[in-house]
């Protein structure tokens, strides 16, 4: 079930609108976990094998990052082709990257660039959901529904059932708004993502449904559990299933969340020392990259970033010079070095991509257009062997020189880094048997 909450934001080219956050306590799309459930999976994950990575940080960058005019550049393509930056060189020897990124160049031995990821969904709607679940969405590109995937889960939502919460945080979170393939599908409401409603960025951020109802004391907050504790035995029978029992596990979860001291301090970004906060940026990437590292610190799972005004179509350079290159480039340096420096980033695994690359020829408008044939993925930490370039694409990357990584391929890796069996098989409420990943295989060399 989905219930579709919030106002209009953003459009990409397909006139898709992005639907803002959504209320965690009022509108069902956090994680219904019952504090039962929530041991039984605590105690799975104390006797489970540890694996490399203890959490993910998957940052969206949604519409389509422009592969090269950021890690796959061509100099000696037309100019045309080859657009107005120029390659520099990294701290990896050989290693070069947009000359938009100065940062990010810095710390390359830390991260690897992917540069053979490849597929054949040029939608943005179909494109993010296949990016997120691993399969070909079952609509035409410009659904609005949000999430969209009513049927297949997204990693998130995967990592959420096979790993559950390790802390009273729940497994899997969204920011600043909900991402769009970012559902549970038929694993159902209790994997569903945590939504943070509010922009880190803004001055007067806070996560509103974990601050106790003013006015109101804990006696009588305790008074009225106890109440609807009853009212729900009495209706066990009507609660056991449906969307009663989906709002009783939003309830049970909320509470969990509202009286949690840790969960409180997780998401209060203010207390950040003001030269940490400065060097992540103060956008709404820079502050989401940090409150991202303060949730897998308090047991976070996965946190999902979605950054969105990656569609360009017209004028790309300005766009990507005054805004979202520097953006991206303070961000994902600042989070990179964060977790390093405080001995996160072995147990964190950070990947950076869209649903798609852009097109190798500048357009009649100074943009480039939908390219899913070819896309740079960065990743980094969580077993990922750092320091590497993977991949090559043509002279004009428009498409793999040699053996391509599916998206797939993408998922059972970063899956496997988690310690998820990726080939376990689930059954929807039909019978109809659906495998966390359908197909694709490790990426070799990348961990």
């Amino acid at each position: 079930m989905f219930l579709p909450f919030g106002k209009p934001s953003r459009k990409t080219c397909d006139g898709v609108t992005r639907r803002d956050a959504i209320r965690i306590g009022a509108t069902g799309l956090i994680g219904g976990l019952s504090l039962p459930w929530l041991l039984e999976m605590q105690a799975k994950a104390q006797t489970a094998r540890r694996a490399p990575a203890q959490s993910c940080i998957f940052i969206f960058l949604e519409g389509g990052p422009s592969h090269i005019d950021m890690w796959d550049l061509k100099p000696d393509a037309p100019a045309e082709v080859r657009g107005p930056f120029r390659p520099i060189r990294t701290n990896v020897t050989g290693t070069m990257i947009s000359d938009q990124l100065p940062l990010c160049s810095q710390i390359a031995n830390k991260y690897t660039i992917l540069r053979n990821h490849s597929h054949s969904d040029n939608g943005h709607a179909t494109g993010y959901h296949y990016v997120m679940t691993g399969y070909r969405a079952d609509f035409p590109d410009g659904n609005t529904r949000m999430p969209n995937n009513h049927l297949f889960p997204s990693i998130g939502s995967i990592v959420s059932r096979e790993l559950g919460p390790k802390t009273t945080l729940p497994p899997y979170i969204n920011m600043p708004h909900i991402m769009a393939g970012g559902g549970p599908g038929f694993y159902g409401s209790e994997h569903a993502p945590f939504v943070i409603e509010s922009n880190p960025v803004a001055a007067d951020f806070e996560v509103q449904d974990l601050r106790p109802l003013e006015g109101m004391s804990a006696a009588r907050q305790d008074r009225r559990r106890r109440l609807l504790a009853d009212v729900e035995r009495l209706e066990h029978t009507r609660a056991s299933q449906g969307r009663a029992r989906a709002m009783s596990t939003y309830y049970q979860r909320a509470r969990d969340l509202i009286s949690s001291q840790e969960a409180r301090r997780a998401f209060d970004i203010r207390s950040e020392a003001e030269t940490v906060r400065r060097t992540y940026g103060y956008t709404s990437l820079g502050q989401s990259c940090l409150l991202a590292r303060r949730l897998v610190e308090a047991g976070c799972r996965f946190v999902g970033i979605d950054h969105s005004g990656w569609d360009h179509h017209q004028t790309i350079f300005p766009s990507l010079i005054k805004d979202m290159l520097p953006h991206t480039d303070r961000a994902y340096s600042a989070l990179i070095n964060d977790l390093d420096q405080r001995g996160m980033l072995r147990d964190t695994l950070v990947v950076l991509m869209g649903e798609m690359g852009r097109t190798p020829v500048i357009n009649g408008q100074a943009g480039r257009d939908h390219w899913s044939m070819a896309q740079t993925v960065i990743l980094a930490g969580g077993g990922v062997r750092a320091g590497q370039v993977i991949g090559a694409t043509d002279r004009r990357a428009a498409a793999p020189t040699a053996d391509p990584v599916s998206v797939e391929d993408l998922l059972r890796t970063i899956l496997g880094q988690l310690g998820i069996d990726s080939t376990r098989t689930y059954y929807t409420p039909l019978g109809r048997p659906v495998p966390i990943v359908d197909g694709g295989r490790v990426i070799q060399g990348l961990v």
